[in-house]
């Protein structure tokens, strides 16, 4: 059904007027619910100049708003068009149609062998490998497909991060060979009657890499969804324990163990399906190879760098921001990669931008981990001053559109802010953090970093609101 303007026309009227009633950022907190909670708000001019602010210099915690200092970074030292090679060696030689010898595919650190930029086609690197090896005439391989892995350290998790995240897409491993995320795809479908087990298919839907417990329960439809996902530590064996409305339809990604060796035994079972055999052992090796009597077979190059950042911040992605720091690492000159040297990184990035980095905190660079710490005066320091970076164009490119795309799809539609706030937001439990910028109705371009901790509800829905009454009376008074 559609409003007539002269219905709509007076709601947004009064919802403005509602929010330009309240004549300051304390006002409006002080309405707000969740009152145990810690707020706080920085609001600049695009020349940096304070226009208002809420206990700024008090140290929140930024969740993911945290990427928008680590993807600055990236982006910095980068630059926004460089881009992962992941290259498939050879150590023997063809005879026949047949390659004698081994395959040893180098590890990039390239969080993008997935179907995420490649229009959900999961198998597009694969297939290039396969269609490179082909064009040389290798229709069958006699040695091993081996990985190197020599390109980051062991630690597969940054520190901070919580055992419970470790089953799901979001608390992935990081390993510089990986595929698919580092996950395998599940949906469950309820199809049938009430008390059964509902369906399960999988991708890679070949792999007996995980091994599923399907203990899920069909319920009768006026239930609820209560979701219930548990990979066992140490090992790839899932247990399923949901219960489904009945014809409820669920897709979730988890997490697996191992990723390289996830990359060969899915790579393994790709080319056998697709015309290349192979029936010899794959292994995981952390120390790096001497290439020097080996040939490249095949090469993957992934898209630029700015594509990437455009995905960790618009979808905030977790995996691709530690694949990314622990590159930065080791590019940056230690090898093998680390997260603490990457986050060294990051952090001389902040000081040389003139950032205040006395209170920024960081134990991953994603913004997941427990005792990250920064604060809104920081963080809308820092997207002051990269409106001058080189790199600016493809720094704000990535940010998310309100209304539009990426974590900030469904919000502020309907009011001046859509299509207009741009920026980041960022959730852990009792955190609620959001930052960008966006013109008034003057015109004047505002920078905001708001911040919202300590809350007790799991529901994020009351304090996005507060975030955009804010966000509202920032847009009417400038």
């Amino acid at each position: 059904m559609k409003l007539s303007f002269r219905i709509v026309l007076p709601l947004l009227l009064a919802f403005f007027a509602e929010t330009l009633c309240a004549q300051n950022l304390s006002a409006i907190i002080d309405q707000a619910p969740n009152q145990e909670a810690f707020w706080s708000v920085m609001v600049r001019d695009d020349q940096g100049r304070i226009l208002e602010s809420f206990h700024p210099d008090k140290v929140i915690v930024p969740a993911s708003n945290q990427k928008l200092l680590t993807t600055a970074a990236f982006l910095d030292f980068f630059g926004a068009d460089y881009r992962f090679r992941t290259s498939v060696y050879g150590d023997g030689e063809l005879s026949g149609n047949t390659w004698k010898g081994n395959l040893i595919i180098k590890g990039s650190g390239d969080p993008s062998i997935s179907g995420d930029l490649y229009n959900d086609d999961r198998y597009h690197v694969f297939r290039k490998f396969a269609d490179q090896l082909k064009a040389k005439g290798i229709e069958e391989i006699d040695g091993n497909l081996m990985a190197d892995v020599s390109l980051f350290d062991g630690q597969h998790y940054p520190k901070g991060w919580d055992w419970y995240d470790f089953s799901f897409y979001y608390g992935v491993q990081v390993s510089p060979l990986s595929f698919n995320n580092n996950a395998v795809d599940l949906e469950v479908f309820a199809e049938g009657e009430i008390g059964e087990t509902p369906r399960i298919t999988w991708f890679p839907d070949s792999t007996d890499y995980v091994q599923f417990e399907n203990r899920q329960v069909i319920t009768h439809p006026a239930t609820e969804y209560d979701e219930y996902y548990r990979r066992e530590m140490g090992g790839n064996r899932i247990v399923l324990g949901s219960t489904l409305p009945k014809d409820y339809y669920e897709d979730e990604s988890l997490s697996i163990d191992n990723p390289p060796m996830f990359f060969l035994d899915s790579f393994k079972e790709y080319l056998n399906d697709n015309g290349i055999r192979f029936d010899g052992a794959i292994v995981v090796y952390d120390k790096a190879f001497d290439y020097d009597t080996s040939n490249i077979l095949a090469e993957h190059e992934s898209k630029p760098l700015a594509e990437l950042i455009k995905w960790v911040n618009k979808e905030s992605d977790n995996f691709y921001t530690e694949m990314i720091l622990k590159t930065l690492s080791a590019k940056a000159g230690e090898q093998p990669g680390s997260f603490e040297h990457g986050i060294q990184q990051v952090r001389e990035f902040a000081a040389e931008m003139g950032l205040d980095t006395t209170h920024i905190q960081m134990n991953d660079g994603s913004g997941l981990a427990g005792g990250n710490f920064n604060k809104t005066a920081i963080l809308s320091d820092l997207l002051v001053k990269m409106q001058d970076h080189p790199e600016s164009t493809a720094y704000f490119n990535s940010m998310s559109v309100a209304g539009i795309d990426g974590t900030l799809a469904h919000r502020m539609k309907g009011t001046p802010l859509y299509n207009n706030f741009k920026g980041k937001s960022g959730f852990v439990t009792g955190v609620r953090t959001l930052s960008g910028y966006f013109e008034a109705e003057s015109g004047k371009k505002i920078i905001v970093s708001i911040a919202t901790n300590n809350f007790i509800s799991e529901k994020v829905r009351p304090i996005d609101a507060v975030h955009e009454k804010i966000l509202m009376y920032l847009y009417g008074k400038y």
